[in-house]
C-alpha cells in the first residue's frame, strides 16, 4: 500500500506502511510551489500531482530491473515526472482528478474554470501527452476547490467552489 501527500514544501511525499507506521520512501520534486492535491490513476501505477505553480504533472513508478533502465534504489521504486500539463490554467490549481474508469483528468481551479484532459491513444506510456477535451470557464463565480468522478457512472463529475455551491457535470469523450 502506499499513501501521498501534498505539502506546501512544493513537494509530493510518498509512504509505506512499516508494521504500524507510515514511512517516508519517496520526495518528488518539481513542482514550483504548493503542492495542493494529488491522484493516482486506476493501476496505482501513476500519480498526478497539481499546484500553485499552475501545472499538473504526471508521476509514473518504475519497479528495480525495469525496462526502460531507470535507475532505482534497492528495492525501492523510483518515480519520475513523465508529462508536465503548463500554459491551460491561469491561476492555481487546487484540485486533481483522475477518473478510475475512463482515464480522464479533471482540474478544479483558482480561475473559476474546470478543465478535463484525456490521454492520447497514440502517445507513449513512458512520456504520455495529455489533451485539454473540456474546459468549463465560469462552472463557479468563485474559485473552484474540488472535483470528484462518480466511481459507478462514467464521466459524472462534481466540484464544489468558494461561491458555496456543488455542481454537477456530465463529461462525454468527444468522438
Amino acid at each position: 500500500q502506499l499513501l501521498a501527500s501534498a505539502s506546501y514544501d512544493d513537494t509530493v511525499k510518498l509512504y509505506h506502511e512499516e508494521e504500524d507506521d507510515w514511512v517516508c520512501c519517496a520526495t518528488l520534486e518539481g513542482h514550483e510551489s504548493t503542492v495542493w492535491s494529488v491522484a493516482f490513476d486506476r493501476s496505482g501505477e501513476r500519480l498526478a500531482s497539481c499546484s500553485d505553480d499552475k501545472t499538473v504533472r504526471v508521476w509514473r513508478r518504475y519497479k528495480p530491473g525495469n525496462e526502460e533502465g531507470v535507475a532505482c534504489s534497492g528495492t525501492d521504486p523510483t518515480w519520475k515526472c513523465v508529462c508536465n500539463l503548463s500554459g491551460y490554467h491561469t491561476r492555481t490549481i487546487y484540485d486533481v482528478a483522475w477518473c478510475h474508469l475512463t482515464g480522464a483528468l479533471a482540474t478544479a481551479c483558482g480561475d473559476d474554470a474546470i478543465r478535463v484532459f484525456e490521454e492520447s491513444a497514440a502517445s507513449d506510456p513512458r512520456q504520455p501527452t495529455f489533451g485539454l477535451t473540456a474546459h468549463v470557464p465560469r462552472a463557479h463565480s468563485q474559485d473552484v476547490n474540488c472535483v470528484a468522478w462518480n466511481p459507478k457512472e462514467p464521466g459524472l463529475l462534481a466540484s464544489c467552489s468558494d461561491d458555496g455551491e456543488i455542481a454537477f457535470w456530465k463529461y462525454q469523450r468527444p468522438e
